[in-house]
């Protein structure tokens, strides 16, 4: 099969790669129809995860058809049309139990933390993604969610992450009627945190970024306010004026390891990797907060220390809440705001590019060219 494979830092290519197998009765292999490039599978392309290792195939956003099935999978045919959450879990360990489908403690031997995840290094398990013609599914029966007719490939492609993802984000916000939102970042998890937060009874929502593009866009989609931090000399100090200085309700950090917006955050944390990542953004959203406000993490960090105002949090009396995203318990609601028209999740992708060319489509990505905003991968054959 053809498959993008990771060569180093700012290095893919595709490969020719063995077609997957069953390995497990309980495993299914899926021909891959659609894939996405998400944000962050650039930190893994700019080199920023520990252990992602020459050969993998990148990919945790993919919808396909079940090609073929282990002996022990009940659920699925051949033929059926499926979405693959980009966790990896049993559905069976006291974490699936609890919900916590991105903690499963039986898919990653690094599980005192994140459970497994398609084509994110080996920190996360080492499984290969799906941008690529076929992927093998793990514990198929419960991990695969089969994709309602009325739901196209495209929009059930941004149910496998994206979506769910900055869904949960405006989920752990605990925004109530009225409340007051900031988004951080206004890639793909920001727009869709920015839109969620309407459903979940908004009364003020602004989108933060430092690029026009993706605010023009966040402003269209998401139908809320923006603002460029670039275009002032200190963002939380502008932040908190535009809060009658109280500040916000709830802050959604949706940027996690790469921030802009602090020179030494930005050095210590991306390029000497002396911190996990820049905490910039966690940083301005605990500042930008009222007293006993909440700031919900969704943005992917490392796993070791960040330079974080922790005192701020005590002596402010806030409430942080953070984990990789559930996506099989989210999935429901968000289809059901598919098909009850919503939203169109479809309509932040802006590039479709042939996996045959995926090295551009991470170029174009990864330097912010030709207004992308989310790139959908199309394997060969794929109609």
């Amino acid at each position: 099969m053809l498959a993008m494979t990771y060569r180093g830092p700012y290095r893919v290519r595709v490969m020719g790669k063995p077609d997957p197998q069953i390995e497990h009765p309980g495993d299914a292999i899926v021909r891959v129809t659609r894939a996405c490039i998400c944000g962050s599978d650039l930190h893994l392309y700019h080199g920023l995860v520990p252990d992602t290792r020459v050969g993998q195939t990148f990919g945790h956003e993919f919808v396909g058809v079940i090609e073929e099935v282990g002996a022990e999978v009940e659920s699925l045919r051949q033929g059926d049309r499926v979405l693959i959450p980009f966790n990896i879990f049993c559905g069976q360990c006291y974490f699936c139990k609890k919900g916590l489908y991105g903690n499963c403690h039986n898919t990653n031997p690094n599980a005192t933390a994140a459970g497994g995840i398609y084509g994110y290094s080996h920190t996360t398990g080492g499984y290969d993604g799906g941008q690529a013609e076929y992927v093998r599914v793990p514990f198929a029966d419960a991990a695969a969610i089969p994709i309602p007719d009325e739901v196209d490939d495209d929009n059930a492609a941004l149910c496998t992450d994206a979506f769910p993802t900055g869904y949960q984000g405006a989920e752990m916000a605990g925004i109530k009627r009225g409340d007051t939102v900031l988004v951080f970042g206004a890639g793909p998890i920001g727009l869709f945190a920015a839109r969620s937060a309407w459903f979940m009874g908004a009364g003020r929502v602004m989108v933060v970024d430092e690029y026009d593009y993706r605010l023009e866009f966040a402003r269209k989609f998401a139908q809320c306010e923006t603002f460029n931090f670039r275009h002032v000399n200190d963002a939380v100090w502008h932040l908190k004026k535009e809060a009658d200085w109280l500040g916000w309700d709830c802050a959604i950090d949706c940027v996690g390891a790469e921030a802009k917006g602090s020179m030494v955050q930005y050095i210590t944390g991306v390029r000497l990797k002396l911190q996990a990542g820049a905490a910039t953004a966690l940083y301005w959203a605990i500042d930008s907060v009222r007293k006993g406000g909440v700031v919900s993490i969704i943005g992917v960090y490392g796993p070791t220390a960040n330079m974080v105002p922790i005192g701020n949090v005590v002596n402010k009396g806030l409430t942080l809440r953070a984990n990789q995203a559930s996506v099989k318990r989210n999935v429901p609601r968000c289809l059901e705001h598919i098909k009850a028209g919503h939203i169109n999740p479809k309509d932040v992708i802006t590039h479709r590019i042939p996996l045959e060319e995926i090295a551009e489509g991470y170029h174009i990505f990864s330097s912010k060219l030709d207004g992308c905003i989310k790139p959908m991968v199309i394997p060969p054959g794929a109609s």
